[in-house]
């Protein structure tokens, strides 16, 4: 690990005000820390998100679930809030990594790195959720750009994320034993302005599967879904899994996860 100073401030303002061009963020450090310790990456500070109480927190208000970003994986995943309004984002929270991973990481530290094998993307999409930052709303769709890219601007802090309230939502993920990373997993959200599916840890971002979402919209039920092929071109393959294993995998994924939502 390459050395930098540290600074842990108790406020947006603060934190915001202290990173620099060369300087980076911390949430839970689950996937940041262990890329410093191998000298993939180098920083000349590392501002501290944790002691930002305001970052931190779940409300539910009329229509929407807001979390804050550095709410725990745990804490989403153990909410009486979370499990009574959108219960398959408590049952996505509760399936990330390993519990040590699940009690650092950080819903805004997760979307802020946008691995291509993270769960929290797909429900961002498929439930049709807004990013906030300290400068401004971005929606899902907007947000996860590419591999490990965001539309986040340098310096741009995640505030929260808020979730619209589905009529019926469900996910399913196939994971990979040792990381428990999706190789594929699917949320789908039945909406009052129709059905959204989102695919993760098949390509390199996230992205939504249209001719799922056209049958489900007239029939919303797992073989609905299980015909639908997906084109394996441009999916990952690698030696996890090869991008045709991806594609069917989506409908296997899929089918799972509307039968959870139904």
């Amino acid at each position: 690990m390459y050395s930098f100073e540290y600074e842990r401030p108790k406020g947006i303002s603060e934190a915001v005000g202290a990173v620099g061009e060369d300087d980076k963020f911390l949430a839970g450090g689950q996937s940041f820390l262990p890329t410093l310790k191998l000298r993939l990456a180098q920083v000349d500070k590392l501002v501290d998100l944790g002691s930002i109480a305001e970052l931190k927190g779940i409300t539910v208000s009329g229509n929407e679930v807001s979390i804050g970003a550095m709410t725990t994986h745990a804490t989403v995943a153990s909410s009486a809030d979370v499990k009574s309004s959108i219960p398959a984002l408590a049952h996505l929270a509760a399936h990330i990594g390993d519990a040590q991973v699940r009690n650092r990481g950080t819903i805004g530290g997760s979307i802020a790195n946008n691995d291509p094998a993270a769960d929290y993307p797909s429900a961002l999409v498929a439930l049709g959720a807004t990013v906030h930052t300290n400068n401004r709303t971005i929606a899902a769709e907007d947000f996860f750009v590419d591999l490990f890219e965001t539309a986040l601007e340098e310096g741009e802090l995640i505030t929260k994320v808020t979730f619209p309230i589905a009529e019926k939502a469900g996910y399913a993920k196939f994971p990979n034993p040792a990381s428990r990373f999706a190789l594929v997993g699917v949320f789908v959200a039945k909406t009052a302005s129709g059905v959204r599916v989102a695919v993760t840890g098949a390509g390199p971002s996230v992205f939504r599967q249209g001719d799922m979402e056209a049958a489900l919209d007239s029939n919303f039920s797992p073989d609905a879904v299980k015909g639908i092929k997906t084109d394996a071109s441009g999916l990952n393959s690698d030696i996890h899994a090869s991008a045709e294993y991806r594609a069917h995998l989506i409908s296997v994924m899929a089918s799972r996860a509307v039968a959870a939502a139904s």
